[in-house]
């Protein structure tokens, strides 16, 4: 029998090339952020004239976010199949064509399939190919440049924020999609950034999904990390979606409403970047970081009822935005931890899929609770307790027990739990 092929020497990318894919993946980051986030600024006035109710059109707001994550599986078998550029481009088109399409709606379920089905796969395509390439070009650093790349979603925030406001008292809301739909067309261009390099698993002759999915849905520790986001996601999203009506039912006008939106987004982004720089340098388990921000991010969630008047309410929505920015590199930084480098791909793309449950179940759940109760108190206390939740899940991973783990180290083969040995590409740029 001849002996196994052995291991191709490492490689590196050539000069540069990591800072465009780097750049290209900042883009996308925060262009597929910033698209829910501005439809979150539209759901009054477009509630409105289409005649809808809180939970109806926090559903809009809501179904592009499940759309994306329930699409993560199909963005990681296309981008496994034909690779990540190609299905990236052609996530940024669908994009921007649900964000045309949505301009002309005339009914709420004309939103839905347009906005929430088209626009959020197309977010979907863009998303997951993108954050597997970046783990796969910096892989010593894969945290760092996570946090880095995610952290695009703040610009977008500070844009949307003094943006959209601007946008609907000059054209309203089909003017401000249309504007949107033209600004979601540069994911095309951002897409043709992800330069594609061969994994280890291709050089060494393997096929290119092994072990792939079905591994994955049988391994307890990476069920257990997918539940606990499906609890997460229930509550993260809901002080973003409803942030900008709860900030209207308080007394902020219009314009204040946006700064609250704005600051909490840029905040958003300094946690994202600060939990990825901690996370590298600190010998704690990542795990044990990703636990106490989101229980960090559900203890604010508890205090946001607390902010009763405008100032009252911005420096609240601000530790919001930081603890809840924070959580977002360690998680995807974390799926790698618990599933092992070599499935990547398919880990991030099946853990959205589970996420999006709980992305279309909490907004409309706090929309209703709103409508019945009058007010977002209970709404904002019913998200905190899910996070909360969420974060004791974390706690039953083995990662969170083993005081060698590290978010940032070396480049080490990975070794994930009933899997096995894949070696990591050293693909980091001269």
């Amino acid at each position: 029998m001849p002996p196994p092929p052995s291991p191709p020497a490492p490689r590196r990318c050539p000069r540069g090339v990591g800072g465009a894919v780097l750049g290209g993946a900042f883009v996308q980051a925060a262009l597929v952020a910033g698209g829910p986030r501005a439809l979150a600024l539209l759901l009054r006035p477009l509630g409105g004239a289409l005649g809808a109710g809180g939970a109806a059109a926090a559903g809009a707001g809501a179904a592009p976010l499940a759309a994306l994550q329930l699409g993560g599986p199909l963005g990681s078998a296309l981008s496994s199949r034909f690779g990540a550029r190609p299905v990236a481009m052609a996530g940024g088109l669908l994009a921007g064509l649900g964000l045309l399409l949505g301009a002309f709606a005339s009914h709420m379920g004309h939103l839905y399939l347009s906005v929430g089905l088209v626009a959020g796969l197309g977010w979907a395509l863009v998303f997951t190919p993108s954050l597997a390439t970046v783990g796969r070009y910096f892989p010593a650093r894969r945290a760092l440049a996570t946090g880095l790349v995610v952290s695009g979603a703040s610009v977008s925030g500070l844009a949307t924020g003094t943006l959209v406001p601007l946008l609907l008292d000059t054209y309203g809301w089909r003017g401000a999609l249309l504007l949107l739909a033209a600004i979601s067309f540069n994911l095309v261009a951002a897409g043709a950034l992800l330069r594609p390099l061969p994994s280890p698993i291709e050089n060494l002759g393997l096929p290119r999904d092994q072990p792939g999915l079905l591994w994955l849905l049988h391994h307890g520790p990476f069920l257990r990390y997918a539940l606990a986001f499906v609890l997460v996601d229930t509550g993260y999203y809901v002080p973003f979606v409803h942030g900008e009506a709860h900030a209207h039912e308080v007394g902020c006008d219009d314009h204040h409403a946006g700064l609250v939106m704005a600051a909490m987004a840029v905040v958003d982004g300094g946690g994202r970047v600060a939990s990825g720089w901690l996370a590298a340098r600190s010998a704690a388990p990542l795990l044990h970081h990703l636990f106490t921000w989101v229980m960090l991010t559900g203890l604010v969630s508890l205090l946001l009822p607390l902010g009763t008047s405008c100032w009252a309410l911005l420096p609240l929505a601000m530790a919001y935005g930081f603890c809840a920015g924070a959580v977002v590199p360690l998680q995807f930084t974390g799926v790698a931890e618990v599933a092992g480098t070599g499935r990547l791909v398919h880990a991030i793309g099946l853990m959205q899929m589970f996420e999006s449950v709980g992305s279309l179940l909490g907004p409309p759940l706090a929309g209703w609770l709103h409508d019945t109760t009058g007010d977002f108190t209970i709404s904002f206390v019913t998200a905190g307790a899910f996070l909360l939740a969420g974060s004791l899940l974390l706690l039953t991973l083995p990662g969170c027990s083993c005081p060698g783990s590290k978010g940032g180290g070396p480049t080490t083969p990975t070794q994930a739990p009933d899997g096995p040995e894949l070696p990591l590409s050293p693909l980091e740029p001269l």
